[in-house]
């Protein structure tokens, strides 16, 4: 999956991607054990996308390991981006908006280009 995502998958990524929200995602993010559809690190937010085979007791337990980790999932259904991905969106950026983000200040892992540093005083 890591490598051949669902169409819908791929459509959320598109409207995700590039910060278009106003926070980073990233795709089929490892998120120890487990490896997440969507990610935001900033805000710890988890969006899965579920399709007819998941297994809501898998997810469930899954679920409440990553929230015992401080992580926030939500799930949407193939058919919600499907129909309704402008709903979707913004019922994602209405959940980030809630959420305070994990760290103050720069990021603690900043990208090699230096986005998230501070320059000193």
């Amino acid at each position: 999956m890591r490598r051949n995502p669902t169409e819908w998958e791929k459509r959320l990524w598109r409207a995700l991607s590039n910060s278009q929200i106003g926070y980073k995602f990233r795709r089929q993010a490892v998120t120890f054990p487990y490896i997440c559809d969507f990610f935001c690190p900033t805000k710890g937010l988890i969006v899965e996308v579920d399709g007819d085979t998941h297994d809501s007791v898998h997810d469930d337990r899954r679920d409440s390991v990553l929230d015992d980790k401080g992580f926030r999932v939500i799930h949407v259904t193939n058919v919600d981006v499907r129909d309704n991905i402008a709903g979707v969106v913004e019922h994602i950026a209405g959940v980030l908006a809630g959420r305070r983000d994990r760290w103050s200040g720069p990021h603690p892992n900043p990208s090699p280009e230096g986005e998230g540093l501070v320059s000193a005083p």
